[in-house]
């Protein structure tokens, strides 16, 4: 499979499986991707995801004999890879070992958290092949990193090592090599051991806050945050503490 998919317990991982091509996305692994994602949405067993690639690396980009070929591995339904501009319900988190360039870059930087191996690289390396980072490259990274950093990374389409993107607030955590995903896990664990209404509200905020104008801004935080306060997991939160207990979450 170029993909693999599992859950355990509440997490789920999707591991990219070319290794041989150092996870470069052709159709097969767009389409995997996007089965996967979509998966993860429906199942409420859910409550975060990770990705993450076999073989020592996380993902190269497009995989250009596939493009040459023909193949079309931006999907209508999630963009890049089936990912980039999916509409991701669950946190997403990713395990970054080796190389993410290009199109694999822009697939970690559509997640909500990246670990990173100390030896992982990082690069839009689109423009020395004549292309652009048109899957999220060039309009989420300077959301997320300086704009006279991103446009370095963008215009030479050089490799960056992963202590320059952490320095500028880009990765969560920085690991020993090989131990990407395990830290990955151990952040995935502590969420979905956390309320799963409140991380929802909490994660639409977010995201979503970034564009509001300063004067909407608890106006259209209450309208999300309010019911929260309101849910049967609310009252288990509160009860489960005075009775110091773990809580049971039922999610509404």
């Amino acid at each position: 499979m170029p993909a693999d998919f599992r859950i355990q317990g509440d997490v789920a991982v999707i591991t990219l499986n070319r290794p041989e091509a150092r996870n470069s996305i052709d159709r097969e692994t767009a389409l995997a991707v996007s089965s996967a994602v979509f998966t993860i949405n429906a199942d409420t067993r859910v409550r975060v995801a990770i990705l993450t690639g076999a073989g020592g690396h996380f993902c190269a980009g497009m995989d250009l004999k596939a493009f040459l070929r023909g193949e079309v591995v931006r999907l209508p339904e999630g963009g890049f890879a089936g990912f980039t501009q999916a509409k991701l319900e669950k946190p997403f988190i990713a395990a970054v070992e080796g190389y993410a360039l290009a199109g694999g870059f822009e697939m970690a930087l559509a997640c909500d958290m990246i670990v990173a191996s100390e030896s992982a690289r990082f690069g839009l390396s689109e423009v020395k092949r004549g292309l652009v980072a048109n899957a999220g490259g060039l309009v989420r990274l300077p959301r997320q990193i300086p704009i006279k950093i991103a446009s370095e990374i963008v215009l030479t389409g050089e490799m960056v090592p992963a202590a320059l993107l952490a320095a500028h607030g880009l990765i969560n955590r920085i690991t020993p090599p090989g131990q990407a995903l395990e830290a990955a896990l151990s952040i995935a664990h502590t969420i979905a051991e956390n309320g799963p209404l409140a991380v929802k509200a909490s994660r639409r905020v977010l995201n979503e806050s970034l564009g509001w104008s300063e004067e909407e801004l608890f106006d259209r935080q209450f309208a999300i945050t309010a019911p929260v306060f309101q849910s049967e997991d609310a009252r288990e939160g509160a009860t489960a503490f005075a009775e110091k207990r773990a809580p049971v979450w039922r999610g509404k």
